[in-house]
């Protein structure tokens, strides 16, 4: 946090309903275009979900290409006061407190125009409490002068239970409360809430309907939409719509190991060795024993994953979106083959394999966006067991621990290995079970010394949000597309030796 304007605000706050300085703006106002960054209000009480609805909107905003970040104001209060004693700094007739909680305000929104502007963000998440219209309203004159887009997203809840239970599993855990004792830190956090509700003005169907929200009853019991603005406002309703808190959990784990695995084969369509079968086998035996309440099976289309599937003895689903990335001209050969052949290729996966497409085939960025229907019903669902392939596993598995493109090509999904994944409050548990049974290392690390691409610009990086409903795929990257007419980027370079391009490749038959 910027400790210099927090000093500065605090030393002259500014009025309610005062306009938050323009950065550097040349005209009075700001042309809001068709892809303005959008600003993603949050407002309700406390307790009532908006941190863990900012984390996991944030987070699925990230999987699918949008670059978002959330901006909690309660951490700005933290920093600029160091030590919390109790629910009096919330009262709203605490003048110094009043003080110091507009200047965190407004150097949270100072924070997002310098995110939008020089991080090249496309959607923040302004997680505060944000209950008076006053505030609401600072807020929407600093997007006006802009020219952000504004969606508001309200929870309420009155149900006792869930309030309680939000309090035990998150507010507890808060560092307004270490070494607190539990009952008077509930204790406390009530009067907290009690203060909020003496100003608290929630969103008035009538005298706000010219903005453009949704409102959440009861974690989602009940929506209420109003004004979406654009395919993003669209995709955010969707989502929030489709995710519950109902305690699950989600096995993920790859297919048996199949006749082309034990070759070192990419891609294909084969069946499963004989270790493969008995971990079909194992699999079978070990889902038995977690005795799961109404588990869902989902598999590809392909032989492996059904037939990994069949061992259970349980009915499955068979999601085409699931089959592994389709490498293209590439498929059914070895590394060593597409080295080989396909030297230039091999060269620029290397250098980004997040966007890189195999000729006639896929890019890990396609997969992402062939998996979204899966992310969606994986949230509206309960227990699932996914059995699906490397690729695959590596994307649904990012979106859940949060991971960067970057990351996500080199995620570790062993064969013959579950990982069981437990949501919790702000992320998610894993549990890697192997169940004992070999099998060929099929993943290929890194590049020996080779980083991401941060010092170069790609014509095929996305900085900005894109239409999603009808993506348009990546293209498939060439040297003319880079502006040389021979690759040597950074340590990937076109005229390596067979040996080095291939060092990180895993052993096989």
């Amino acid at each position: 946090m910027n400790v210099t304007l927090i000093t500065q605000a605090m030393a002259e706050p500014p009025c309610i309903g005062e306009r938050v300085p323009r950065f550097q703006r040349p005209h009075a106002s700001v042309p809001q275009f068709t892809n303005s960054p959008t600003m993603i209000v949050m407002v309700g009480l406390p307790a009532r979900g908006k941190t863990y609805i900012s984390k996991k909107l944030t987070r699925y905003l990230n999987w699918i290409g949008v670059p978002t970040k959330v901006f909690n104001v309660g951490q700005y209060r933290r920093d600029a006061v160091r030590t919390y004693k109790n629910f009096e700094f919330f009262r709203p007739d605490n003048e110094e407190a009043m003080k110091i909680r507009r200047a965190c305000a407004l150097s949270a929104l100072k924070d997002v125009g310098t995110y939008f502007m020089l991080e090249h963000g496309q959607v923040a998440v302004f997680d505060a409490t944000n209950t008076t219209r006053e505030r609401r309203e600072v807020i929407l004159s600093y997007a006006k002068d802009n020219g952000y887009k504004v969606f508001f997203i309200e929870s309420i809840c009155d149900d006792p239970e869930i309030i309680a239970e939000n309090i035990k599993q998150v507010k507890l855990s808060s560092p307004d409360y270490t070494d607190c004792d539990k009952e008077e830190a509930v204790a406390d956090f009530l009067k907290r809430i009690e203060c909020y509700k003496v100003t608290y003005v929630p969103l008035d169907d009538d005298k706000d309907s010219h903005l453009s929200y949704i409102k959440i009853f009861n974690v989602g019991s009940r929506y209420l939409v109003n004004r979406v603005q654009d395919h993003i406002q669209s995709r955010i309703v969707y989502y929030l719509m489709n995710i519950h808190v109902t305690p699950r959990t989600i096995y993920l784990c790859r297919h048996g190991e199949s006749e082309l695995n034990l070759l070192g084969r990419i891609g294909g369509d084969s069946g499963l060795s004989r270790n493969g079968s008995k971990f079909a086998a194992a699999l079978g035996r070990y889902i038995k024993s977690q005795n799961i309440p109404d588990l869902k099976v989902w598999t590809s289309h392909m032989k492996r994953t059904i037939q990994t599937a069949e061992a259970l003895g349980v009915p499955y689903e068979q999601w085409k979106a699931l089959n592994e990335i389709d490498a293209g001209v590439c498929e059914e050969l070895t590394y060593e083959e597409i080295q080989a052949n396909y030297p230039e290729e091999f060269a620029l996966r290397d250098q980004d394999k997040y966007r890189y497409r195999y000729p006639k085939g896929e890019s890990y960025e396609d997969l992402v966006q062939r998996l979204e229907p899966v992310i969606m019903e994986l949230e509206r669902q309960e227990n699932v067991l996914v059995t699906c392939h490397q690729a695959v596993m590596r994307c649904l598995l990012a979106y859940f621990l949060d991971k960067s493109a970057e990351e996500l090509p080199y995620l570790k999904c062993p064969l013959h290995t579950v990982l069981k994944l437990t949501p919790v409050a702000y992320g998610c548990k894993v549990e890697s079970v192997f169940l004992n049974v070999e099998a060929v290392n099929t993943h290929r690390g890194r590049p020996a010394g080779d980083e991401p691409m941060c010092s170069l610009v790609s014509p095929y990086r996305h900085t900005r949000a894109k239409p999603m409903a009808s993506p348009t795929p990546t293209r498939a990257p060439r040297l003319q597309d880079l502006g040389v007419t021979s690759l040597s980027l950074q340590n990937v370079d076109i005229d390596r030796e067979p040996e080095e391009a291939l060092v990180t490749v895993p052993d096989h038959i």
